[in-house]
């Protein structure tokens, strides 16, 4: 019976059979044709027609049937089926010639070309990456259908669920299409409310900010975090949990979030239930040791939580990493620390013993680098703080990851651990995702010091993938003006040392401070190394030519005195200790920096100069739940004394005190000053110090608005010998308050300062202002 035959018998029974290719041209699923069934008979040959890239070999490989078997009507449909799931076929039949079995094929074309049309949010080169066909690929319905599919998903993602795709199939001779995508994006479907179930801690306003979803705004066109992303929800309710968990809360239970759509389709509202419990103080608080030698005693001091504080878990996390870390530093290199929890229900408290047990002797097999197509193994290699053979621990792992990744070189580092030849042996892996390192900046902004500015950048991080830094940076001004090229070679011959050269010329108008212009050209040798992960010094050498011109004719005669050019020769060396959490914005930790120059090493003048900064910094999150609380201290003492019967000191190397480091007076406008023409003359003997608190405002925190309010307190002295000078160590005092702004144009400070304690010859500034960008 032939298969034409039997699809009339078929369809006048009720049942209608499409071909594979007539039921793919109605948007069906291709049904196999069954083949023609006709009694026994042994099979002589198998030809195959109609293939035209495909081998015939290939075609017959998937064949049950072969010559000299019996012929079997199931076996030759079990064969269209495997040569449909090829995909390489739209449609197959199989019919028998006498002793010969004809294979007819007609094979799926060939993509030219996958092209998208109508998308503006998304690139082509984000769709091309979501589906899955390719140019020379072999075409597919179902494929198609797939790929449309996941571009939906990813509009979907993006907030827009009003998205339409409809893709448009083109063929093209030598069974070849092209096939396009045409989207209509539609609008994004924005979050129009968060709502919270079953808080009474924290008001709904207080845990819209700690979630990362927002409510849409107007000001919030930049951003995309009010665009509905179902993927975000679980990560909110992360955020929730750990919020809870920091203040006190260690019962909570935040339940699945719900999104509804609103009729319309615009927008979605959000609820999250929370099931708080009762929140918890800490206990007792105990260590454990597997180990005898290990002093519990001495590491206790390692530990962020104390009987009768709130219960933190983050804290109660951080602690336990830091005495595995303490134990490490003394000889303990396998060190598993477990914090075991005890409630007590009635008294509300919460009991912790920190567990110090031996974890599994392992050690590092091997360090396999994966990603790096331009960055040089060694480059990574050097950043980790511990090499092959080495015990495994997870901190240096932690630490090593954290290195790489402050290279800046990658958007993505990760690092994990898997089983190596042996029971004691680990491999880590390095996976990382390259980025662009280059970078071309050009910015414009206004200071209350500098005036009106612009800048102009030209900087390669990463120069050939070696790790060296090389930047050229311009910046004219209307009060100054600077040129630097600097080359910078973090790890000196893979070791512990970094070394570098500047070039530099340097203009400055001081005109309104001490009537007066300045310039500096020079170069200077720089290296530096680190004693240990918080402790660097460094040292330079800078030879620099000094000029000072365009004296004005009313200025005071100890500036007259100082005209002309002078040489400086100088060694400086920089000692910094540094605990800080975060170099740009920290909200823990503390810094300590001794900086000393000693000129006279040839040149003009003979001078040492010494400076000690410090800063701390407190975090006020525990009392008032936001990590924007911050507490800062503020210090700085400097010197300086000529020595060796040389010329004396010039104006450019002395102190000046007024404008960023004593808000309430204007740019060098406290301290010895000629009473005669009030220009400033700089001092020998300086301090300051500075009390900031930084605050929230109250408005939505990605607005970027962070308040300040500050007391800056200082004192400048010892300046030149004669009559008419006003010259006194008396501290002035300024205070005020201030508000920071990271806006999309750069990060804007505006301050407005009273000086409290003051000389009748300062000079004061109410205002201070200071804006800057790069793009």
């Amino acid at each position: 019976m032939t298969t034409t035959l039997r699809a009339i018998l078929l369809t006048t029974a009720g049942l209608v059979m499409l071909s594979p290719g007539q039921a793919e041209a109605q948007g069906r699923r291709p049904v196999p044709a069954r083949a023609a069934e006709a009694p026994g008979g042994i099979i002589t040959a198998v030809e195959v027609r109609g293939n035209q890239r495909i081998e015939t070999d290939t075609v017959r490989s998937y064949m049950l049937l072969q010559p000299g078997d019996a012929y079997d009507a199931d076996r030759a449909d079990r064969s269209i089926r495997s040569l449909f799931a090829t995909g390489l076929f739209r449609d197959v039949r199989v019919s028998r010639d006498g002793s010969r079995v004809v294979v007819d094929v007609a094979e799926n074309p060939l993509i030219s070309r996958v092209a998208f049309e109508g998308n503006r949010r998304v690139s082509d080169d984000v769709l091309r990456n979501e589906v899955q066909l390719r140019s020379r690929a072999v075409y597919t319905s179902q494929l198609v259908q797939a790929d449309r599919q996941r571009i939906l998903d990813l509009y979907a993602r993006r907030g827009r669920f009003a998205a339409r795709v409809e893709p448009k199939i083109i063929e093209l001779d030598q069974n070849r299409v092209d096939v396009v995508f045409e989207i209509q994006e539609g609008e994004a479907a924005l979050v129009a409310r968060i709502n919270f179930v079953g808080n009474r801690a924290y008001s709904d306003s207080r845990l819209r900010e700690v979630v990362s979803t927002k409510e849409q705004a107007f000001y919030r066109f930049l951003s995309n975090s009010d665009t509905f992303d179902p993927d975000r929800l679980n990560f909110d309710r992360e955020l929730l949990r750990r919020y809870y968990l920091r203040t006190g809360y260690p019962d909570v239970q935040v339940g699945a979030a719900t999104a509804e759509l609103a009729p319309d389709r615009s927008g979605f509202f959000l609820t999250y239930n929370i099931d708080e419990g009762q929140r918890y103080t800490f206990g007792t608080v105990e260590i454990t040791s597997a180990f005898p030698n290990l002093n519990t005693a001495e590491i206790r001091r390692f530990l962020e939580i104390a009987p009768g504080e709130w219960y933190d878990g983050d804290a109660v996390e951080r602690s336990a990493q830091a005495l595995a870390d303490a134990a490490n530093l003394r000889g303990f290199p396998f060190v598993d620390v477990q914090p075991r929890i005890t409630r007590d229900t009635e008294a509300r408290k919460v009991n912790i013993t920190f567990a110090v047990n031996e974890a599994p002797r392992v050690f590092v097999e091997r360090i396999d680098i994966n990603g790096n197509t331009r960055t040089q193994d060694r480059v990574i290699r050097r950043e980790f703080r511990l090499a092959e053979g080495d015990a495994f621990n997870a901190a240096q792992v932690r630490r090593s990851r954290e290195r790489i990744r402050n290279l800046g070189y990658f958007s993505d580092v990760q690092i994990t651990n898997s089983p190596g030849t042996a029971p004691d042996r680990t491999i880590l892996t390095t996976q990382v995702a390259e980025r662009a390192t280059g970078e071309v900046s050009v910015g414009g902004g206004y200071s209350t010091d500098a005036g009106f500015l612009a800048d102009f950048g030209l900087r390669e991080r990463n120069l050939s993938g070696t790790g060296l830094d090389a930047r050229l940076n311009t910046t004219i001004a209307q009060r100054r003006s600077q040129v630097d090229i600097s080359l910078t070679e973090p790890a000196f011959l893979d070791r512990n040392l970094a070394v570098g050269a500047d070039v530099f010329y340097i203009q400055r108008n001081l005109l309104t401070v001490s009537q007066y212009s300045e310039r500096r050209a020079g170069f200077a040798l720089r290296a530096g190394y680190e004693f240990n992960e918080r402790l660097r010094q460094s040292w330079s050498y800078s030879l620099v030519n000094r000029d000072i011109y365009d004296i004005q004719p009313g200025a005071s005669r100890f500036v007259l005195e100082q005209q002309g050019s002078t040489v400086l020769s100088q060694v400086s060396q920089t000692l910094a200790y540094d605990t800080r959490d975060n170099l740009i914005e920290p909200r823990r930790g503390y810094l300590l920096r001794l900086g000393t120059d000693f000129a006279g090493l040839g040149g003009d003048v003979a001078y040492v100069r010494a400076r000690l900064d410090g800063a701390l910094y407190l975090p006020f999150e525990r009392v008032f739940g936001n990590p924007d609380y911050v507490l800062t201290f503020f210090g700085s003492v400097g010197a300086l004394q000529s020595y060796g019967g040389r010329n004396q000191d010039r104006i450019v190397d002395r102190f000046f005190l007024g404008g960023e480091n004593l808000r309430g007076f204007a740019l060098a406008g406290a301290g010895p000053r000629d009473l005669a023409t009030r220009d400033a003359l700089g001092g020998r003997m300086m301090w300051t110090q500075t009390t900031e608190m930084r605050f929230p405002l109250p408005v939505p925190s990605e607005i970027g608005l962070i308040g300040r309010a500050f007391v800056d307190v200082g004192a400048l002295w010892d300046t030149v010998s004669g009559a008419g000078i006003g010259d006194t160590s008396t501290p002035r005092v300024g205070a005020g308050v201030g508000i920071s702004w990271r806006s999309p144009f750069g990060l804007i400070n505006l301050d407005v300062a009273q000086a409290l304690a003051k000389q009748r010859y300062d000079e004061t500034q109410v205002f201070r202002f200071g804006f800057g960008t790069r793009f």
